[in-house]
This record gives C-alpha cells, sequence and structure tokens, in this order.
C-alpha cells in the first residue's frame, strides 16, 4: 500500500486552521477553543489566558474567569505527565481513567515511599489514605485553599526533608502531595482562583461541589483512545513517538489506541510514519501566511516531540530549557522564528531568531499591539523564561 505523503506546508497549514491560530479561524468561545486544543496547558495560570487570547477575538480575561469557575464547562486537572491542563469537561472520564490514574499509581508509590523514609508513618500508604480522608472530610464542609488545609488538617500539617545542612535540603510540604494525588484520582478538583488571573492559587474543592454529577472514569483502553482520538484531530498527522510522549504513557497504550480509532498511516517529509484519523486523511488545503505570539508552554508548541517541521533545531537551546519546556513563542506563516517579552510598562516586544519578510515582521509587531492591548499593563512573570527571554530582558 502506498502512503499519502503529507507535507511540513500541509501540517502548518493544519496548525492554522485547527489551533484557531490564523485570524481567519479565531473563534469566540472558551470552550470550543479548548475542545479544538484538546487541552490548554495550565502549569503556569497565565498560559490558559494567554492561549486563549491568542486563538479568540473579544475575550477579556474576566470572561475567560466566568467560563473556568463559573460555568465549568473546561475544568483544570492534572494528567498527562504530571501536567496540569485545563480539559473540556466530558474529557474528565477519559483523563481520570487513563493517563491520570497512570501518574496517580506512580505518585502513590512515591508518597508512600518519602513518608516511610522520613519516618512520618512507618506504612507510607496507610498515612496517605487517611490524610486522604481527612482532606476530603474537611471539603465536605466547603472549598479552602492549601494554607488553611494545613492549618485546619493535622494530617497535611507537616514537611519532609530540611533535616541537613545541604543548601538544597529545604523542608518540603506534604499538603501539595496530598491533594495532587486526590486531583488524579478525580476526587477534589481546583475551583476558583484565590488570586489574580496570572497566579496559580487555586481553592480546593470535591468533584461533587464543583461538578454536581461526577461521571464514573472510563476504563484505560476507552479513555486513551478518547484521548488519542482527539489529539489526532488536533495535532494529527503525528508519530506514534509523538502521542507516547504527549500522553506520557506506553507504546503499548499508544499502539492499541491507534487501533482503536481507526488511524491511518502517512508518510511525513523527514520519512517517518505519521498517523491521522480515516475521516481526516485529506489535504486542508494552504492557508495565508499568518503571525501568532504565543505563551510559556503553549499547547501547540508542546503538542509533539519531534518538532522540527516547524521550529529550526538550532533554535531550541533558546527556546526551550533542557526538560523541553517552552517559553513565549513568536510564529510567522507556521513556524517559530523567535519569541516575544514584555517590558516594565507591559508593552509587548518581539525578539526574533530568524530575519522575517516585511510582511512578516508588520504582522508580528500587529500581534505585539494586540497582545499589549489585551494584557492592560498586566506583566506576565514566568519561571519557564527561555534564554532568549531572559536575554531579551537585560538592558
Amino acid at each position: 500500500m502506498t502512503l499519502r505523503h503529507v507535507t511540513d506546508s500541509e501540517r502548518r497549514s493544519r496548525i492554522a486552521v485547527r489551533h484557531c491560530l490564523a485570524p481567519a479561524h479565531r473563534k469566540e468561545h472558551v470552550t470550543v477553543v479548548t475542545h479544538a486544543m484538546t487541552v490548554l496547558h495550565a502549569t503556569e495560570a497565565a498560559t490558559v489566558h494567554l492561549a486563549l487570547a491568542a486563538r479568540t477575538e473579544g475575550l477579556t480575561p474576566e470572561a475567560i474567569d466566568v467560563e473556568l469557575y463559573d460555568a465549568r464547562q473546561v475544568v483544570k486537572q492534572l494528567a498527562m505527565r504530571r501536567t496540569l491542563f485545563v480539559f473540556p469537561r466530558e474529557m474528565l472520564p477519559a483523563a481520570w481513567g487513563s493517563a491520570a490514574a497512570r501518574v496517580a499509581t506512580s505518585e502513590r508509590k512515591r508518597i508512600a515511599k518519602a513518608i516511610a523514609g522520613a519516618g512520618i508513618a512507618p506504612d507510607g500508604e496507610a498515612w496517605l489514605d487517611a490524610a486522604r480522608e481527612a482532606t476530603l472530610a474537611r471539603l465536605a464542609a466547603g472549598p479552602a485553599t492549601t494554607a488553611q488545609l494545613r492549618a485546619e488538617v493535622p494530617e497535611l500539617a507537616g514537611t519532609v526533608g530540611g533535616d541537613t545542612d545541604k543548601r538544597w535540603d529545604r523542608p518540603v510540604p506534604v499538603a501539595p502531595w496530598v491533594l495532587t494525588h486526590l486531583g488524579l484520582e478525580g476526587k477534589t478538583l481546583r475551583g476558583r482562583n484565590a488570586g489574580h488571573w496570572r497566579l496559580n492559587k487555586p481553592t480546593w474543592t470535591t468533584a461533587e461541589d464543583w461538578l454536581g454529577v461526577v461521571p464514573d472514569p472510563l476504563s484505560e483502553a476507552e479513555g486513551y483512545s478518547t484521548l488519542v482520538r482527539s489529539w489526532l484531530t488536533t495535532f494529527g498527522p503525528g508519530t506514534a513517538a509523538d502521542i507516547q510522549w504527549w500522553l506520557g504513557s506506553t507504546k503499548t497504550a499508544v499502539t492499541r489506541a491507534l487501533a482503536d480509532v481507526g488511524a491511518v498511516q502517512v508518510t511525513l517529509d523527514d520519512g517517518s510514519v505519521g498517523w491521522v484519523l480515516r475521516e481526516d486523511a485529506e489535504d486542508t488545503g494552504p492557508v495565508e501566511p499568518w503571525a501568532a505570539l504565543l505563551p510559556t508552554l503553549d499547547p501547540t508548541v508542546m503538542g509533539w516531540k519531534q518538532r522540527g517541521f516547524y521550529l529550526d533545531p538550532a533554535h531550541v537551546p533558546y527556546l526551550f530549557d533542557t526538560n523541553g519546556n517552552a517559553g513565549t513563542t513568536a510564529w510567522w506563516d507556521g513556524r517559530v522564528v523567535g519569541c516575544w517579552v514584555q517590558d516594565d510598562e507591559g508593552v509587548v516586544r518581539l525578539s526574533l531568531l530568524e530575519d522575517v519578510e516585511p510582511a512578516g515582521r508588520d504582522a508580528l509587531e500587529q500581534e505585539a499591539r494586540r497582545l499589549t492591548h489585551w494584557l492592560d499593563g498586566t506583566v506576565i512573570g514566568s519561571v519557564y523564561a527561555s534564554r532568549q527571554m531572559r536575554q531579551a530582558k537585560l538592558p
């Protein structure tokens, strides 16, 4: 069988359309964009708002907060690769049954070992179960921040480490461990943000309180199939290695899910085999050149393990940290050409790594003005500032 060849140019056109980045394909609603992207990265709270700002017209930060914390059709959930995302509400059972469950299993072992090793309890798993129950009992009375839970739930008040004179040995609170594990299993959720939208200060709540009716998790196979189908809709074509990396799962799970969704093979420009949904195998056609300014850990940038079709490998050390976390990126016509930063007044400035044609430069400058206006003086900090971002900020 001859596989259809999908060019890098076609893949970049798909990004413009499927990722709502070209101006003609931007959307007007948070849930529509979240569905289109499968999930939004939420490790840094500001990423959610900035990712939506890049893909929508007319949304304000306040309107995004309403969708997150009042409408609740999109929900924050720890899942793939122990990373926090915003999921469409109806995809939560898929995550709970597959990617989140996988991380929950490894977290239970890690926490139990640390608790026993620190001498807090001889049986770390029994301690974790007791701490979980005490936390859920407190949250049944109403939402609470992590600080409130540490003050009110004795099991959450402790720390691990910090008992040597080594510089790196500092006390680590156990409360986030317990809350993380409960969240992975869908018992608790991150509710309203207790601070500014650019800051990650969650108020914890029970799933019942936040969602009302809580659906059962899907089976592992059903969960992975649901996530892979959505990934292929958003990011396909991609390789099995891309999917495995994105899921943080196993080759076996990916192979099974690809078969379950009836994915078909295509060849990519680098000669590797990619996968698409059968109903999605035709060319999307060309898209007019487009510019975009994306935040740290943007879902587009973090969608593939193999990024050569949109990113010059020479740029990787300047735009990603050593763990593969992306800083801000500036895109022209489907390729990353640099990054963006803000000055002390909140004005967005470009820092490009490539020469860009005048039309592209003008389009990027327009996006910088658009983002400056949207931010309205709010300055965004990031622990994932890339080398290029740091250099661009130097006087």
